[in-house]
């Protein structure tokens, strides 16, 4: 599911700009979930609570107090992996958006035309980074976490918990499937319940590993040789 944001300050701009976009995506029989945003502020105050769940940012340049480049600046420190689109009724701003990373602009009122061209990048976009990122579904929403950033996986019943030093994101599935679709070797199956990330290992022990942040989980007997195994070729590579 492909989740947006709308952020302006303008009423009737985020009800058109968001009828425009759900027609298109209607069209190509994408499912989605807007989120519409009035301020920068609330739009940063939500992400706080919520980051990884937003794949693309349709963000106003003219607002009060904290503008879209601003907004923009401190979301992709937050998020490298976002698509950031402007929105704004002046071609002054085109060239600021490259040190934001921005997929691009769009002028007021946006044409469908163009608008259909952004969904299309952000979607390529999206795609190409597919192998980068972890993403995950419980109920309507959905989670897309950089890889990079993962610290563990660990299974409690039907729930996994995927957890970075930023947030802990809490799915239901099987740490199995997990394992399967990550099929990465920097992933390293430790005990039943703990599924570790090399890259995070700062010191391993014979019954047990650290990860960054000074978490330590335990290794099972059943996987300690073949656990101790991988965890060395990555931490080597």
């Amino acid at each position: 599911m492909l989740q947006i944001g709308v952020c302006d300050d303008s009423q009737d701009a985020r009800l058109r700009l968001r009828s425009a976009l759900e027609r298109l995506l209607e069209k190509r029989a994408i499912q989605y979930q807007t989120y519409e945003f009035s301020s920068g502020e609330g739009l940063m105050g939500w992400m706080e609570k919520h980051q990884g769940e937003l794949d693309l940012v349709f963000l106003d340049i003219e607002m009060k107090e904290l503008n879209g480049m601003e907004a923009a600046r401190r979301l992709r420190q937050a998020d490298a992996g976002l698509q950031l689109v402007f929105v704004t009724g002046y071609t002054d701003y085109v060239y600021d958006g490259y040190a934001v990373g921005a997929l691009g602009y769009l002028l007021k009122p946006a044409k469908p035309q163009q608008l259909d061209d952004i969904l299309t990048r952000a979607l390529s976009a999206l795609y190409r980074e597919a192998n980068e990122v972890f993403v995950c579904q419980k109920g309507e929403v959905s989670y897309r976490i950089v890889r990079k950033d993962i610290l563990y996986f660990v299974s409690d019943r039907r729930q996994v918990q995927c957890v970075t030093a930023a947030r802990t994101y809490t799915f239901y599935g099987k740490l199995d499937e997990v394992e399967r679709e990550l099929s990465d070797k920097s992933f390293v199956r430790i005990h039943q319940r703990y599924l570790v990330h090399a890259t995070a290992v700062e010191r391993m022990d014979s019954g047990e590993v650290t990860l960054q942040g000074n978490i330590a989980l335990s290794i099972s007997r059943s996987c300690q040789a073949a656990a101790m195994a991988a965890l060395t070729r990555a931490m080597l590579k």
